[in-house]
């Protein structure tokens, strides 16, 4: 456990630096992606408490807020059959696949500008995607596995408990405050992101990028 924890400290300095050096965003999902690939390469350091599924709803757990709000990190974990709505991103965003199985169900404009399906793409463990206005973001997320959970790390270009990006529904269970165990920033005040779903302006398609 402390050496997976020590991974996740390296992941979060790593994204500190680049927030700190102002970097552009594609250079943020670049060096903060691979980052991410080292860090779920292993499943050795979530505590568990970070990783207990909801019978009804996928949960998301903080694991981190930057205390200047330039990004945050959380757990999400879904029990069999569980997905998301269709929704949009109004930042970066990085996944990476953790444990089980994840299938990401892409929309895009067709021929009359109304979302439509734009095929899909399926995270196993150790692998990372990308998503934001600029490389594509809207789609919907859901555990492969119908027989047991699934766990992926994401971390956003904003502070998810301030949030008004997305539309999720039925809303995740409220984050809980960081183990004594976790490095800690803002959590036990992020709360919960408040989203809201945002029609497609044009070709925006999620891009899986494996590092």
């Amino acid at each position: 456990m402390a050496e997976g924890l020590d991974r996740f400290r390296q992941f979060l300095c790593q994204l500190t630096k680049l927030c700190d050096a102002g970097a552009e965003e594609h250079d943020i999902i670049e060096h903060g992606g691979a980052s991410l690939r080292g860090l779920v390469a292993e499943d050795d350091w979530l505590p568990p408490e970070f990783a207990e599924p909801d019978a009804k709803h996928y949960r998301q757990y903080l694991l981190y807020c930057d205390p200047l709000e330039r990004f945050s990190v959380v757990s999400f974990v879904w029990g069999p059959g569980q997905r998301t709505p269709v929704h949009d991103h109004t930042v970066w965003g990085l996944i990476g696949m953790l444990r089980g199985s994840e299938i990401a169900r892409n929309y895009g404009p067709d021929a009359d500008s109304r979302l439509a399906p734009d095929g899909e793409d399926r995270l196993t463990p150790g692998m990372v995607a990308a998503v934001s206005p600029r490389i594509g973001d809207i789609h919907s997320v859901e555990n492969a596995l119908a027989d047991r959970p699934s766990i992926s790390i994401h971390a956003y270009g904003a502070n998810i408990g301030g949030w008004r990006g997305m539309s999720l529904s039925p809303r995740p269970a409220r984050p809980s405050p960081s183990s004594p165990d976790m490095p800690t920033g803002c959590s036990p005040t992020c709360g919960t992101a408040r989203r809201r779903c945002a029609p497609a302006s044009g070709p925006r398609r999620p891009r899986l990028r494996q590092y």
